[in-house]
């Protein structure tokens, strides 16, 4: 007897329909084709010992599975469910009639219990697409997939569970998540605040434009002076996320298996923090099967990368592309996935290997041309990339030993959320365009216009410091995000002479 199931394939962060076609006819043989990888192979055997353990056989007859479309490369146990599901309905040991009713994925453990599987909203969603009634998946990745709404979500301990549902002897329990509910009541928890830091007004001034208009940012100080401390709050600081942003992140978290069990929406804006001892792939993404990298789970969040000079020069140069365009293409021979990377990179480094140049109370150690040196571990197009660069200095001890509390992140968040409201409103006929930091050079000149002041003021920044025409254009955009955080509607030029500020890096006499 020929019977169908369906299964669902992930590539890049969407989904695509897999038809599992079962087929129990007279002889011996197991035949599985449909271009499976070792992992799908080995599934004969947990299907085996499941169904035993569960008072069920394995039919003594020929079986012959294919998985279509069999040119897209099927991979990982997470196929178990289906495949036992159709071995089961060809044997006729279960009714089939409500088999083309529902997408089932699940990975069998030999006593007949399913374990969590990766990937799962871009499954719940094309399922959805696809229009079928429901989705049959493990207990553990339910919540995730009733974020979807009008698709029934059935989360099942074992496979037992899912042969009474199929033959009418039980019902299964709906899993049902309230995602606006949810989302709003968690969007503002924060266990980090800026009201913990002493000082530092400067640093978090520069923070704070940062947020309002998504730019990337660099910290340059000595150890101890509160680089990491600061980074680590901007999340803090960071207009909450609208539901399809959060949908986006979540999609590619659950197809890294990054989501969190009982979990069913990010509900903040993720801050990723990898080791400098990372490859470029893990940054980027890819593998022989292409997972998402640092990168892309920092989309829509925060990319910290600190103490930028020790991370491999290769590592730090993959990322020029990623910054300009805000997505990744990983490519192979058969296959081409791309990744969405729209993300604020911050990173922080110390000024010299000693660490303590232009320190006002220690001396640096380093030879002559070492901080010259230590500064060119980061390429120059990289430093381009980069719209801030900001130099941190100590905290003195009167500022450490103040009893009271600094500005809070929900005051600064405020005022972050002001301007990105007036980007929005500004952006409105712009497709993919939410800040300020994504004009392109034809959006910059529309809306950043120079009084004859600003552009000779301009003109002599770009002529003693040598900037490079990005470099130009970055000025721009961090002005227009200043000028929005005063909701001025023009670019003035103390906005102006504030961007050329943070751009340390890009003076002669920085480094000796």
């Amino acid at each position: 007897m020929l019977v169908k199931t369906f299964g669902s394939a992930v590539f890049g962060i969407n989904a695509t329909t897999i038809t599992i076609e079962v087929d129990v006819t007279t002889g011996i043989k197991f035949m599985l084709v449909g271009l499976p990888d070792n992992a799908v192979k080995e599934s004969q055997q947990r299907m085996e010992s499941a169904l035993r353990l569960n008072g069920y056989k394995w039919p003594r007859h020929k079986i012959i599975i294919n998985m279509a479309p069999a040119d897209i490369r099927k991979e990982g146990s997470a196929y178990d469910l289906p495949l036992a599901v159709g071995v089961l309905a060809a044997s006729k040991q279960i009714n089939h009639e409500k088999l083309s009713s529902f997408m089932f994925m699940g990975e069998l453990s030999l006593d007949g219990k399913l374990q969590p599987i990766k990937g799962v909203l871009p499954i719940a969603i094309n399922a959805r697409k696809e229009g079928f009634e429901g989705l049959i998946l493990p207990k553990q990745n339910a919540r995730e997939a009733a974020v979807v709404d009008t698709l029934k979500v059935y989360g099942v301990e074992s496979i037992k569970e899912v042969i009474d549902f199929l033959n009418d002897d039980a019902k299964l329990e709906q899993t049902i998540v309230d995602t606006r509910a949810e989302f709003m009541e968690k969007v503002n928890n924060f266990e980090l605040d800026f009201a913990d830091v002493k000082g530092q007004e400067n640093v978090k001034r520069a923070l704070e434009i940062a947020a309002a208009g998504g730019h990337n940012i660099i910290l340059i100080g000595p150890p101890g002076s509160g680089k990491t401390m600061l980074a680590k709050r901007i999340p803090s600081v960071l207009p909450p996320f609208t539901l399809k942003e959060a949908l986006e992140t979540t999609k590619i978290h659950s197809v890294a298996g990054k989501i969190d069990k009982g979990t069913s929406l990010m509900t903040q804006r993720p801050f990723r923090s990898p080791h400098h001892t990372i490859s470029d792939v893990a940054l980027v993404g890819g593998g022989n099967y292409p997972q998402p990298g640092e990168i892309s789970l920092a989309h829509n969040g925060v990319l910290f990368l600190d103490e930028l000079p020790e991370f491999k020069r290769t590592v730090l140069e993959v990322m020029r592309q990623p910054l300009e365009d805000r997505n990744i293409t990983i490519s192979r021979a058969k296959f081409t996935v791309e990744y969405p990377a729209s993300l604020m990179l911050v990173s922080s480094m110390n000024p010299c290997p000693c660490g303590f140049y232009n320190h006002p109370g220690k001396d640096c150690v380093c030879g002559p041309g070492m901080v010259q040196k230590y500064l060119n571990k980061i390429s120059g197009p990289l430093l381009d990339r980069i719209d801030i660069h900001l130099e941190v200095v100590p905290v003195p001890f009167n500022k450490l030993a103040e009893m009271d509390a600094s500005e809070s992140s929900e005051a600064v968040r405020g005022r972050v959320m002001k301007a990105r409201l007036l980007q929005e409103t500004r952006f409105n006929n712009h497709n993919g365009i939410y800040s300020n930091a994504q004009m392109n050079s034809k959006q910059i000149r529309e809306f950043v216009q120079l009084d004859a002041k600003g552009s000779e003021l301009i003109k002599k920044a770009m002529d003693k410091l040598g900037l490079s025409a990005r470099a130009y254009d970055r000025i721009l955009k961090v002005s227009r995000t200043i000028a929005d955080l005063e909701n001025s509607d023009n670019v003035q030029p103390q906005h102006l002479s504030e961007a050329i500020h943070y751009r340390s890096l890009d003076r002669e006499s920085w480094g000796g």
